[in-house]
């Protein structure tokens, strides 16, 4: 796994081994990427669920302004800090060793964009959806990704679903305050 573009372009990246290890492919992440590619610079950036912390260091390349990293494995949070540190970003980075959901509860500055990449099948997506359409800012986006079968709201709070991609087995959802859809 490699960060694609920006200013870490091509740094190889640390990821967790085992079976319950999903990481986001380089043709998810990039498709992401690219549908947002002018609205990341200078913004923070939210990634729950983190894992490696792959999706948050590719929007530090790009030129987010600030990540924050929620993962409530030790092992994640281990990987994140190192593969922070390779890429040189740890300055410009919040590493949180917590409970997504909690997280959440307990945040009280608006973020820019999140993004949601919860285990798949636990209803955690569903139940963090609702929160974090209270704390991101209206010019802001919310992008989940769960699998294909597995249901969400067309609707959170004052988010709306603006697109949906199917990627095999799983789908990306971005969502937008509707006065900007």
């Amino acid at each position: 796994m490699r960060v694609i573009t920006g200013e870490a372009r091509g740094r190889k990246l640390i990821t967790l081994e085992g079976e319950d290890v999903r990481p986001t492919t380089s043709k998810v992440k990039e498709a992401i990427f690219s549908a947002i590619q002018f609205e990341i610079e200078g913004r923070s950036f939210l990634d729950l669920f983190a894992g490696s912390g792959q999706m948050g260091i590719e929007a530090l390349s790009r030129g987010a302004k600030s990540a924050t990293f929620v993962d409530a494995s030790r092992k994640s949070v281990d990987i994140i800090r190192k593969n922070l540190n390779n890429v040189g970003f740890y300055s410009r980075a919040k590493v949180v060793h917590t409970d997504s959901i909690g997280y959440l509860d307990m945040l009280s500055e608006p973020v820019d964009i999140v993004f949601l990449d919860p285990p798949y099948g636990t209803g955690l997506l569903q139940e963090a959806l609702p929160k974090v359409s209270e704390i991101v800012k209206k010019t802001g986006i919310i992008i989940a990704e769960n699998a294909e079968n597995e249901e969400i709201f067309e609707k959170y709070g004052d988010f709306v679903l603006d697109r949906q991609k199917h990627y095999g087995k799983i789908k990306i959802s971005m969502y937008r305050h509707s006065e900007y859809i």
